[in-house]
């Protein structure tokens, strides 16, 4: 298969760990997510900005109207995550650095453009930030990040019914991935497959001997049981902040940063889950930058298959 990029579109926010979802195959939504130099610490709605893919325009939503009383609106964060049903997207996790982790799901209509608080039924997870979001038929799946109240990182599978929205906390068999945060979780049929994110040599806890690893671990949701995956080829080297979308059979892994290395990465891995082989596309562009926190989105065109990518770039300052 032959991957390039196929135009640069200036006009988009300019942030990191934010999330984007893409709609009817034709948008990207981008919820929130950091800049430097923006404030944190005041309670503000969360921004939306829409991507077309058409005239590949960007365009930023108005911002709702609400009062104080009205909490059905999510406020401005980084780290949470974004997952589309149908028209609807769910938002969950992330944190201000004000009201600090949060674990309140919120609803964003996307034919409406309005914010609802839905009531949910069981225990969420903990609040978290940095922890991916999986759908796999109606349901999302939420895994790893890490934990506030417990100031540390998390290896539990939770996920939410959206159909009867209730969470649920499954018993599972096998050796979870390890803890971590700003991985990836990518669907490919009823399986999940984990790769990369930033982890400790303390295990659960940070200490700030940060771990990388390039395994990939693959969680089964029909028989809710862990397994490691043995993959071949050109391996990718351990990163967080990547961002990571599956194709038919495959997984691509864009970006992404290793700490240890304080190397920021620019090229494309595909992962064939058929065969386990990892085979490396290199650099797509010929622009000198390397991402920390990208999103890699597709959809399929009526007349062929094209892919769409949002890249938020943050430029190293070495």
């Amino acid at each position: 298969m032959a991957i390039r990029w196929t135009q640069e579109v200036e006009g988009g926010p300019r942030r990191v760990n934010h999330a984007a979802v893409s709609i009817r195959n034709r948008f990207i939504f981008s919820f929130g997510g950091y800049c430097t130099g923006e404030e944190y610490n005041q309670i503000v709605n969360i921004d939306v900005h829409v991507f077309d893919t058409v005239p590949c325009r960007w365009m930023k939503l108005p911002s709702a109207a609400s009062c104080e009383c009205d909490d059905s609106i999510p406020y401005m964060r980084y780290g949470h995550s974004a997952s589309a049903i149908g028209d609807v997207v769910y938002i969950f996790g992330g944190r201000n650095d004000t009201h600090g982790a949060c674990n309140t799901l919120y609803c964003f209509d996307t034919e409406s453009v309005t914010w609802s608080k839905p009531k949910v039924k069981g225990r969420p997870p903990a609040a978290r930030d940095g922890h991916s979001a999986c759908v796999i038929e109606s349901r999302i799946y939420i895994f790893g990040g890490y934990e506030e109240e417990g100031e540390c990182f998390s290896q539990s599978i939770e996920y939410l019914d959206t159909q009867t929205l209730t969470w649920h906390r499954p018993r599972v068999t096998g050796k979870a991935a390890k803890w971590r945060d700003f991985h990836s979780a990518t669907a490919v049929g009823t399986n999940m497959y984990i790769f990369g994110g930033r982890g400790d040599r303390m295990g659960r806890f940070h200490s700030g001997q940060e771990v990388y690893s390039n395994s990939v671990r693959v969680f089964d949701t029909v028989k809710n049981c862990w397994f490691k995956l043995k993959t071949t080829g050109d391996l990718p080297v351990g990163r967080r902040s990547h961002s990571a979308v599956s194709y038919g059979k495959h997984v691509y892994v864009f970006g992404g940063y290793n700490g240890l290395e304080r190397k920021h990465h620019g090229e494309v891995y595909g992962l064939d889950t058929d065969t386990n082989v990892w085979t490396k596309f290199g650099h797509l562009w010929s622009l000198p930058l390397s991402t920390e926190k990208t999103l890699l989105l597709s959809y399929r065109n009526k007349a062929d298959d094209i892919w769409r990518h949002e890249s938020c770039v943050r430029r190293s300052s070495g």
